[in-house]
């Protein structure tokens, strides 16, 4: 491709929207244009590094026996009904009605789509196993769509769900898509972490996701560098430390404190002048069980996804319902006297002596509060993030690190998840009807560009993976308006394409300085720049986009050298 051709345009400048590396250099390097809040175009440059990847994709999905197949976008609202998810998504789900009043949704993923597929052709287990697949657009709607590709309402999705008779070819279903991902993230240059997850909104039980290590991601995970363990910090168990037993000769007489309008643990703290940690959040939420109340110690933030492995599906309760059963505002709420909802409380608040709560009261707090004295709590569960410098759940000697990261790919082992719910069946050898065993794995294709290019990058602009650049060549004439050295470059970029190289030819009548800018901004692995030097002495620089080194080559043994370059880096 000649620059002089391509509808293409790079800016100087960072737009005012970009918040993080990634996104200021799409941007700027003319790889994507935004439309609207979390979504954008993909300018020719940009398509042709979500093409590389989608192909690498599709080759590894394909060689572990997947089927590619396209799903509708428009789903309709009954299936996400039939599994309970049109009410459990809420408002990421981007419900849309049709002109006789019909709810659909913008798919956001496909479980329910592909089960009433195969509910509707599978009806013996001879047609099984299956492994379908698509790579597709979604849409979520999120509040605060940020970081470009990172976190976008619309984005490209290759989701693949497995169809199984039972959970010995599920597990092996897993342990091909585990594979096929670890292919693919290698592939496309990604360095990256396999860690236990959560199921989340999707469900099933045997989880993990692939993330790649970036300080602007939005996720966490934490790792034990002694043992190897690492988990994201939804699904990291924390271990309670050792504590001393509690004296009752050292409890000191409840008080009650006046804190007017205090609601936030470091108010409280402050006016009080103690420590977080000697305090106790008492959290209330509701769910299909009734309200919980969940105890945790005041500078540790409760794990949602824990309180609901013990209590089930909750959701935090309005101020309406924390008024009804603590009888004060929401912050005052406390254990002494809340006698009428179940308590669980972190393990850590076992070790607690004369603590500060809430008192049930509003504008009131209680201070030297102490557990079976003041009030009794009759479970106890690990409710607690994990957090950086915890000690290890798996070892004895190590401690964990927190490391922001972004999530790359999910697999999921979704058991009968949906098949239940959907009464997607099949007859074993027996003829007993029995439910499908499900699994889901997905990848964030678009993510995955924009992953590449924050956390490959130098002050200059991006640096392409070769595997997924838009071109793997870059020739810059710097004066084109010279004859000679126009029909070197014309014949070298003649040369390059018939061996099977992505060339971009930049042609452009434009300074030496703006071409060089340009090729280090948009970050294509080699560059062979063809100038004064070309003429004088017969060679060409070949420039290295990665580490910056430059040599100069005889210009007949230019494309031998980009060969041999171009082998190094796929070794």
């Amino acid at each position: 491709m000649r620059v002089s051709q391509m509808f293409f345009r790079t800016l100087r400048e960072t737009p005012a929207e970009a918040e993080l590396v990634s996104h200021a250099l799409l941007l700027r390097g003319g790889f994507i244009r935004r439309l609207a809040a979390g979504v954008y175009s993909y300018m020719p440059l940009g398509w042709r590094v979500l093409s590389k990847v989608t192909q690498i994709i599709r080759e590894e999905m394909d060689a572990a026996g997947g089927q590619e197949l396209l799903m509708p976008t428009v789903l309709p609202a009954e299936l996400w009904q039939e599994t309970g998810r049109w009410a459990q998504y809420g408002e990421l789900l981007a419900k849309l009605e049709d002109r006789q009043g019909r709810k659909f949704c913008l798919g956001p993923t496909h479980e329910e789509v592909i089960t009433d597929l195969v509910r509707h052709e599978v009806r013996s287990y001879k047609q099984l196993p299956l492994l379908l697949y698509q790579i597709q657009t979604k849409f979520r709607d999120e509040l605060r769509p940020r970081g470009g590709l990172i976190r976008g309402r619309e984005f490209l999705m290759k989701d693949l769900y497995s169809f199984d008779r039972d959970r010995a070819g599920l597990d092996l279903s897993f342990e091909k898509m585990y594979d096929a991902y670890c292919r693919i993230f290698d592939r496309v240059g990604l360095r990256y972490s396999v860690v236990e997850a959560e199921g989340g909104d999707i469900g099933g039980t045997d989880t993990k996701e692939f993330m790649v290590i970036a300080d602007a991601g939005e996720d966490s995970m934490l790792q034990c560098a002694a043992c190897g363990f690492s988990a994201n910090r939804e699904r990291a168990e924390c271990r309670p430390a050792d504590g001393a037993p509690v004296s009752e000769s050292a409890m000191l007489p409840v008080e009650k404190v006046s804190t007017p309008d205090m609601k936030k643990v470091k108010d409280v703290t402050e006016f009080l002048k103690t420590d977080a940690r000697n305090l106790v959040k008492t959290l209330v939420y509701s769910g299909a069980g009734g309200v919980v109340a969940a105890l945790v110690r005041g500078d540790r933030e409760i794990n949602e996804a824990k309180l609901a492995r013990v209590v089930g599906p909750v959701a935090m309760a309005d101020p309406a319902m924390v008024e009804q059963v603590s009888g004060a505002a929401v912050g005052f709420a406390g254990p002494v006297g809340l006698e009428s909802v179940r308590m669980i409380a972190d393990h850590e608040v076992k070790s607690l002596l004369n603590f500060v709560t809430g008192a049930n009261e509003t504008d009131t707090h209680l201070t030297n509060v102490n557990l079976n004295r003041d009030f009794t709590i009759k479970e106890f569960a690990d409710l607690r993030c994990a957090e950086d410098g915890d000690p290890c759940p798996q070892c004895s000697d190590g401690t964990l690190e927190l490391k922001h990261c972004i999530e790359m790919g999910h697999v999921f082992k979704l058991g009968t998840r949906y098949s239940e719910a959907m009464n997607a069946v099949f007859q074993d050898e027996d003829s007993v009807v029995k439910p499908i065993i499900m699994g889901c794995y997905g990848i964030g294709v678009s993510r995955i560009v924009a992953a590449a290019a924050e956390t490959s990058h130098d002050d200059k602009g991006i640096i392409w993976p070769a595997a997924i650049a838009p071109f793997v060549v870059q020739i810059s004439l710097l004066d084109p308006n010279v004859g000679e050295l126009a029909a070197i470059a014309d014949k070298l970029y003649n040369d390059l394409q018939p061996a099977g190289m992505d060339v971009l030819y930049d042609d452009r009548d434009e300074r030496p300085g703006v071409k060089f800018a340009d090729a280090d901004l948009i970050g294509i692995p080699i560059h062979v720049v063809i100038g004064k030097r070309t003429r004088e002495r017969g060679e060409m620089e070949l420039q290295l986009r990665a580490d910056k080194s430059k040599r100069m080559v005889p210009a007949g043994d230019v494309v031998t050298a980009i060969q041999s370059l171009l082998t190094q880096s796929a070794a």
